[in-house]
């Protein structure tokens, strides 16, 4: 039997969600599908964003030379993908992505309006 590890990078999968678009939280503690928010750092690799002003965890920090006081700092947590729907630049309104081919490339659309999302 063949054992998974962690570090297998065969396979990425095609995200529906990239850095600087702008999503909704519609699952969770954050949830508020009616405030836009960007997205500031994807991971594919574990199907996660950083997402602007959304968990945001506590990091105590000990004191150091580079910060002599120490203290609590707020740090953002990744969010899972799953509980995040993108904004349609458009409209405004969350929406579903497909991918399609347009002109030999690959684009991301809206599959409420056949918008394509740049």
């Amino acid at each position: 039997m063949i054992k998974k590890t962690g570090n297998d990078k065969r396979f990425t999968p095609k995200l529906k969600i990239k850095k600087g678009d702008k999503v909704v939280v519609i699952s969770g503690a954050f949830k508020d599908r009616s405030k836009p928010r960007e997205v500031l750092e994807v991971f594919p690799d574990k199907n996660r964003a950083i997402v602007d002003g959304v968990n945001i965890r506590k990091k105590h920090q000990k004191p150091t030379q580079a910060n002599p006081n120490g203290g609590i700092i707020d740090l953002p947590a990744p969010i899972h993908l799953s509980n995040l729907m993108l904004v349609d630049p458009r409209t405004g309104e969350p929406t579903r992505v497909g991918r399609k081919e347009d002109d030999g490339k690959i684009v991301r659309y809206s599959k409420k309006t056949g918008n394509i999302i740049k």
